[in-house]
Parts: structure tokens; C-alpha cells; sequence
């Protein structure tokens, strides 16, 4: 028989994990501390739900290797998906990524006249979307030109995965942080 205190622990780890199930479902891309910060949870606790639902193959965890970003989607987004939405999830990015959709060829002046950044900054993230398979860059004599590799596939992500408001005010935060 299972103790009225077992119980609770029981119904408080079925609560925590439907908690962070349906924000990594509303919110494909999620970053650990945002889940963090959304959830509640403390540190320990968080980490061990998400290793808990990892091990039940009830999300996919992706580990950039080239930095500490590790995000949380559901099991349910195609690999394809979700190697856009995790550059997606940055607004620089997304704009990025939203011009050179507009424009099919794109130079890096033009990219970077529209976003008004810096230069290092453009090319930074262009760096990063031709790692990520995003872009691909064609070089000419005097200019490179930009273009998604699957803009089809690019537009359907960005259809079907709007940002909620909520989400861009914590992309922005977030892109706050890290550029501090």
C-alpha cells in the first residue's frame, strides 16, 4: 500500500514533468534556463525531470558542442525541424534567416545594411547558419551571396512554429545575457 507522503511525491513528479513537457511542446527550442525560470524548479530538481524524460525517450535533447546551449524539444519534431528552430530561437538569426528568405541571394552588405549590426556581429551569425546547414554562401569575385539551402522547408518551420509573445521578450532577454 503506498503512503498518503509517497502519494504526494508521486502526483508532485507527474505535475513537474507535465509542467515541462508542455512548455517544451509550446516552446520547441527551449533553453534549460528558460525552463528554469518558466518552471520554478530548482536547479537539481529540473535537471533530474529532464534527465528523467530524456530516459523515457519523451523529449530529444540537442548538445551544441561548440558551445554550452543544449535545447529541449519533443519527441514529435523532426530532426530536420529542429536543427532550424534552434537558430530560430535567436532573433538576430531569425532576421537573418527572414531577409535572405525575402531575397532568395543576398550580399553581406545587404544583409547587414538591413539589419543595422555591426559587421563582425553578421558575420558571426552567418558563420553559425553555414555551420548549422542553414545557409549556404556562394562566392563570386568581388561579393558572397547568401541563400537558404531549403527555403521551403525554412518557411514551413517558420509557419508552423510561430514565437508567442512571451517568447520573444525571453529571446530578447536571453540574447541580452549572452551578449553581455
Amino acid at each position: 500500500m503506498i503512503s498518503d507522503k509517497a502519494s504526494q511525491n508521486i502526483s508532485e513528479f507527474n505535475d513537474s514533468k507535465q509542467l515541462l513537457l508542455t512548455h517544451i511542446i509550446n516552446a520547441p527550442g527551449i533553453r534549460y534556463r528558460e525552463l528554469l525560470r518558466l518552471t520554478g524548479l530548482s536547479n537539481g530538481v529540473l535537471s533530474y525531470h529532464l534527465g528523467a524524460l530524456e530516459k523515457s525517450y519523451q523529449i530529444r535533447v540537442v548538445r551544441q558542442r561548440d558551445s554550452r546551449t543544449t535545447r529541449y524539444y519533443s519527441i514529435s519534431i523532426p530532426n530536420q525541424d529542429s536543427d532550424i528552430l534552434g537558430q530560430l530561437r535567436n532573433s538576430v538569426a531569425k532576421e537573418i534567416i527572414t531577409f535572405i528568405l525575402e531575397h532568395d541571394l543576398c550580399t553581406f552588405m545587404e544583409i547587414v545594411e538591413h539589419l543595422r549590426k555591426a559587421p563582425s556581429t553578421i558575420s558571426w551569425y552567418l558563420k553559425r547558419l553555414k555551420e548549422a546547414g542553414v545557409i549556404s554562401v556562394k562566392y563570386g569575385q568581388e561579393y558572397q551571396l547568401y541563400q537558404i539551402l531549403n527555403s521551403e522547408l525554412v518557411a514551413d518551420v517558420l509557419y508552423k512554429y510561430k514565437e508567442s509573445l512571451v517568447d520573444k521578450v525571453v529571446n530578447s532577454y536571453t540574447q541580452m545575457i549572452d551578449e553581455l
